[in-house]
């Protein structure tokens, strides 16, 4: 049984075919790649898993359930976290409270229960002292215990790009789907990004599906990749087999 699975997916908006007819399944523990050139379909494939998009044809399994169609908060509660290329932050609220957003799938006390059990000794106090803890957590796994209390707006981009991925881990995914996480680094941010990703697969046994246009990461982190153009498979492998394909060299890095 594949941990994940993408089976003859497709989808079109009007006239333009985004995907067609893509498959490929990931194992558990590893980090799976899918690049290509603007346009290729990658995120609209990111936006078919986690719900966004709900293709024309296809299946996604993940752990042998069928996820395709299902709405984004539903995804998430399986197990399912994701990044974005644009960074969503919230900017006026500091590091601490941007990452506890991520925790909000695991919170059992609502508003009006939250009300009447105010105090620490109460149980809504006790969750949040527990979820706080959590996250401390990650700012310590991630290098930001100098950001924990500033408002993200103000902080480096660098700094930014951490923060979200660390709202992802907030929510303890056992897939975690990053698009583009290296996107306006410069070369220092890159190495520490590829740090933290490798630290996720290594230490947290979390299973990565990446999407990335800087093709030294990928070669350098990636277990198997998967190439796509014009919405279809180009090629799939290990980075020494798909960065020796002719469609890939063609395709993604513009040799004939």
């Amino acid at each position: 049984m594949a941990f994940f699975k993408i089976q003859n997916l497709s989808i079109s908006f009007g006239g333009l075919t985004a995907l067609q007819d893509v498959s490929f399944a990931v194992k558990r523990g590893e980090i799976y790649a899918i690049i290509g050139p603007n346009g290729a379909g990658k995120t609209t494939l990111f936006n078919c898993v986690n719900g966004i998009y709900k293709p024309d044809e296809g299946a996604i399994r993940f752990k042998d359930q069928t996820i395709d169609g299902l709405k984004p908060d539903h995804v998430a509660r399986l197990g399912i976290a994701r990044t974005f290329q644009n960074i969503e932050l919230f900017s006026h609220m500091n590091t601490m409270e941007n990452i506890m957003l991520g925790r909000h799938l695991h919170m059992q006390t609502g508003l009006f229960r939250g009300i009447a059990m105010w105090g620490k000794r109460s149980f809504a106090g006790q969750e949040e002292i527990k979820h706080r803890r959590k996250v401390e957590e990650i700012i310590d796994f991630l290098d930001l215990q100098a950001a924990r209390n500033q408002l993200v707006g103000g902080l480096p981009y660098g700094i930014q790009k951490q923060i979200e991925l660390g709202r992802a881990l907030a929510l303890e995914p056992e897939l975690l789907l990053l698009d583009e996480p290296c996107a306006g680094m410069n070369a220092e941010e890159k190495q520490d990004m590829i740090f933290w990703v490798k630290d996720i697969q290594d230490e947290l046994g979390i299973t990565i599906l990446l999407i990335e246009h800087d093709m030294n990461m990928v070669m350098d982190i990636s277990d198997r990749i998967l190439a796509i153009n014009f919405g279809s498979i180009i090629t799939e492998g290990t980075p020494q087999e798909v960065q020796k394909h002719p469609e890939v060299l063609k395709a993604y890095l513009g040799e004939d």
